[in-house]
């Protein structure tokens, strides 16, 4: 059977507001000036700490980590939203392959938001940040969803919305398919992968026509 791995913001989850608003908390509590919005949304996928890093915090950067992370788990469920046709990306995917998460989100706090949502009795697996060493764009996280669900490279998928997805993907030896979504403009999205689909939705049927 197939497998389809997902990543989350930007794939099935649209996290925008509560993201943006914990960087804000995090900077404001630590004495820092909040980076604009958009230097914000253009490395979402990273890992934390990587974030905080490439907006300038040299030290303490486990402070703005702790501080980002005490505030989204307050507002994360009143503040994300899944994307349009995500649910129905999932019925559709059920119905001939096995899925699991992969994403850089914590992935206690990713739990919370797929329960919130109903939706995590879908996913067989959830691999977080805090599950590997090194997250995407290094493949252990797929390659760590691949092994816990005794899974074939052949017959998987990985379905996600920037670069970082596509090259864990390609290292682990997988199929991938790139989703269009704002936290990776398209050009940047084309160098990664050839193949680039309006939503998730039509990312899952395409998989469904391209079976064998």
């Amino acid at each position: 059977m197939r497998v389809i791995l997902f990543d989350l913001d930007g794939t099935l989850i649209d996290s925008t507001e509560a993201i943006l608003e914990s960087f804000d908390v995090a900077f404001t509590t630590l004495n820092k000036k909040t980076p604009s919005e958009s230097e914000i949304k253009k490395l979402i996928g990273l890992p934390l700490d990587v974030m905080f890093r490439n907006l300038g915090i040299e030290e303490g950067v486990w402070d703005y980590v702790k501080a980002y992370k005490k505030h989204y788990r307050e507002i994360s469920t009143k503040k994300t939203r899944l994307l349009p046709l995500a649910k129905e990306a999932i019925d559709e995917a059920i119905k001939f392959a096995r899925l699991g998460i992969v994403t850089t989100k914590t992935a206690l706090y990713s739990k919370e938001l797929l329960e919130h949502f109903g939706i995590i009795k879908y996913f067989e697996v959830l691999i977080g940040r805090e599950n590997v060493e090194k997250p995407k764009p290094h493949p252990e996280p797929v390659l760590k969803a691949l092994h816990q669900m005794n899974a074939q490279k052949e017959a998987t998928w990985m379905i996600g919305d920037t670069c970082l997805d596509m090259v864990s993907a390609k290292e682990a030896g997988v199929k991938y398919i790139g989703v269009r979504w704002e936290y990776e403009n398209e050009q940047n999205l084309r160098k990664c992968t050839k193949i680039i689909k309006p939503n998730v939705f039509e990312a899952v049927q395409y998989i469904r026509e391209n079976l064998r």
